[in-house]
């Protein structure tokens, strides 16, 4: 991957891994945007958007993309971190927020947190799939400290989640999120804080430059 051309990243991750800071941390290093999930589903929401509202949009308004990113600030601003997940069940659902995606990332340089990333992103030019794990342990923990809750809530809210993800997944696709195969990086979080993670991931894109 170029850094010197427009380019994206992908994380995905597993919750409680910390993944989604890592994804923050490192559009802050890389200064460019940083776009997850819980935009896309809100921008969906917000302004009711289908696959042929986003094209009529973009025709009208060359900069129809600021508006979304205005929105994500004030998103940014209200929202709770780590907030429950919806899962996205229907086809022209996860269109609509492919294509949202694709038409950001086809403006300026981002990375993007989410379980399609990968996907979206597959055929990309200049792209990176990086996922973000940890052991249940760890993911435990975190999501006790950031949620105050016991381990068994923060335990069944991990398997839910876990669940809703890989189904997802599989819904639309032949592969599995934690096929390695789909992924450029994979980042163990035990022993690593969300700032040494993204130190790997710099150097790796480095790496990728020589």
């Amino acid at each position: 991957m170029k850094t010197t051309e427009k380019f994206v990243i992908t994380i995905n991750r597993e919750l409680g891994s910390g993944g989604r800071t890592v994804g923050r941390k490192l559009a802050e290093r890389l200064n460019v945007k940083y776009y997850d999930k819980a935009l896309i589903e809100g921008l969906t929401k917000q302004f009711g958007l289908t696959v042929d509202e986003i094209e009529r949009i973009k025709a009208q308004k060359k900069s129809w993309w600021n508006e979304f990113n205005n929105y994500y600030k004030n998103l940014n601003a209200t929202s709770k971190p780590m907030e429950a997940e919806t899962v996205v069940t229907t086809q022209s659902m996860m269109e609509t927020e492919k294509h949202i995606l694709q038409s950001l990332a086809s403006q300026e340089s981002c990375v993007v947190a989410g379980r399609s990333g990968f996907l979206v992103f597959k055929a990309w030019p200049n792209h990176m799939h990086i996922f973000i794990q940890a052991s249940l342990e760890h993911r435990i923990d975190r999501l006790v400290r950031k949620k105050e809750i016991s381990r068994d809530e923060a335990r069944q809210i991990i398997e839910n989640v876990d669940k809703g993800r890989e189904t997802y997944i599989q819904k639309y696709t032949d592969t599995s999120r934690y096929d390695t195969r789909n992924y450029d990086l994979v980042i163990n979080m035990d022993d690593l804080t969300e700032d040494n993670a993204v130190d790997i991931i710099m150097a790796y894109i480095a790496g990728c430059k020589g």
